[in-house]
């Protein structure tokens, strides 16, 4: 679901005070986008770059399930079939993988 690697390598290149804000800001933007996905469904292109976005942001801060889970809907909104993509999927593994973030993420920077 995280790719921890991926989430040490960044707080080592930033370091920790920027680290938290990028993890804020990272939280924040994400929650807003996925707010805003059912209005966009309707509109193929639309969905296709808001799920590019959410695929950008999650793999930068190593949500690799939302990852896969966006690309997958991208490339189905892309082909025009938005109606494929479950938004609902995506916001539920948005939240699992927020949670397990959280819950594991002290432990993990600490090692």
């Amino acid at each position: 679901m995280i790719d921890w690697s991926q989430v040490s390598e960044l707080h080592d290149e930033i370091g920790a005070e920027d680290f938290d804000e990028v993890v804020a800001l990272f939280l924040k933007e994400v929650e807003g986008a996925l707010a805003d996905l059912p209005d966009e469904a309707t509109e193929p292109a639309a969905l296709e770059a808001a799920l590019h976005f959410l695929k950008g942001s999650a793999l930068n801060l190593g949500f690799d399930s939302l990852a896969r889970a966006c690309q997958e809907g991208e490339y189905a909104a892309r082909a025009g079939t938005p109606e494929a993509v479950d938004l609902g999927a995506i916001v539920r593994l948005y939240e699992d993988s927020r949670a397990a973030f959280l819950r594991e993420l002290p432990e993990r920077l600490a090692a």
